[in-house]
């Protein structure tokens, strides 16, 4: 599982979906539940990104 979590592909996933809904989610879900939805999203987002950016500077198929 954490071979499949690690994956470029599934971090840009997870990046860019949860950045989206972090962004949405005020706007369509009202109250303090959009704000937490937009909080928790955005910390995924935001591990997800780093993620991304620390895997950048290794070679490929070289493991963490």
């Amino acid at each position: 599982m954490k071979a499949l979590l690690s994956s470029k592909p599934v971090l840009w996933f997870l990046f860019l979906f949860n950045l989206v809904v972090a962004v949405a989610a005020p706007f369509v879900v009202d109250g303090s539940q959009g704000l937490m939805t937009a909080v928790g999203m955005g910390v995924v987002s935001l591990g997800a990104g780093l993620s991304l950016l620390k895997g950048r500077g290794r070679p490929q198929g070289q493991a963490a």
